[in-house]
């Protein structure tokens, strides 16, 4: 198989490359900064630069690959959300997603499969109700984001198949959200974040990469699709269980003021209002998670480190 990944440099984007690779797959990373074999340059704000001659440029990258995963994209996290901030986050998720919908809509071999990022932000904030493929969309920032996002993608429905990953909190021991939940546990000051109620829909990193890869053969995904673990929990649970992974007490609670004051919009966004997002388009097709349990999976990470 011949896969093309756009966002092949970040954290997931390398773990689904690297995967691939080792299974024998054949693998172009689109990047703006090419550095080994595999690597093609590209820009999608280019105009021109592969789009209308699929014989050159990165487009012909795409031109009969079997599956091109979409995941590039400036970081949610990291910086504070300005409106400049904002617009950045926006505009390049639009821009990279409408670069390759153009180029498999040129393509002479199409791929057999488009994956294109999206997350579960695309809910909105709730409580302890329970969100599938099948939820109604919020109406916040990071919901218009990701909801303009798969709209990009879902154009190229008229040409191939399409899947829109939806992606909860990843867990990785080194790369991510969790090294920065986990430091101050490490330093016996980890505890709840805000009154800790809120529902976190989690997934281990291996199974993402499983569960892409399964998307990709299994032909009868098409749409948006959950990538989390089928069992939420709440984000005391999950301190409770993360404490107990790094052998460190929980008893140090991160106020909501306080994240509120250091993230501004963010931390209600990212932290504070909980989702409870089940996969259910995946179990309902077979799809068996190695790592169904908060509590194992973070145990099973730190007891590699």
């Amino acid at each position: 198989m011949k896969a093309v990944i756009t966002g092949g440099t970040g954290f997931l984007g390398s773990a689904l490359a690297d995967s691939l690779r080792r299974d024998g797959h054949d693998v172009v990373v689109l990047t703006r900064q090419p550095r080994g074999a595999g690597d093609v340059a590209w820009d999608p704000g280019r105009p021109g630069f592969g789009i209308g001659d699929p014989g050159s440029g990165w487009a012909s990258a795409i031109d009969g690959a079997d599956a091109v995963i979409n995941l590039a994209g400036v970081p949610i996290a990291g910086e504070r959300w300005t409106d400049a901030r904002k617009a950045l986050i926006l505009a390049s998720r639009i821009e990279a997603t409408n670069a390759v919908v153009a180029a498999v809509s040129i393509a002479q071999r199409p791929p057999k499969v488009l994956l294109s990022a999206s997350a579960i932000g695309i809910y909105g904030p709730h409580k302890s109700e329970a969100l599938t493929e099948e939820s109604a969309v919020g109406s916040d920032f990071l919901a218009t984001v990701c909801v303009a996002w798969e709209a990009a993608a879902s154009e190229a429905a008229r040409t191939t198949r399409v899947v829109l990953l939806r992606t909860g909190l990843v867990l990785d021991r080194d790369a991510g959200a969790l090294p920065q939940i986990a430091l101050p546990f490490k330093l016996f000051a980890g505890g709840r974040a805000g009154s800790g109620d809120q529902s976190w829909s989690w997934i281990h990193h291996e199974d993402w990469t499983r569960l892409v890869r399964w998307a990709i053969d299994t032909d009868g995904i098409t749409g948006a699709l959950n990538l989390t673990a089928p069992n939420p929990v709440t984000n005391r649970e999950f301190t409770r269980a993360l404490g107990r992974a790094l052998h460190r007490p929980t008893l140090a609670p991160a106020p909501a003021f306080a994240l509120r004051l250091m993230l501004g919009e963010m931390a209600d966004a990212l932290i504070l209002a909980g989702q409870r997002v089940l996969p259910a388009k995946a179990e309902s097709h077979g799809f068996a998670f190695r790592y169904a349990d908060a509590g194992a999976a973070l145990r099973a990470i730190y007891r590699a480190a």
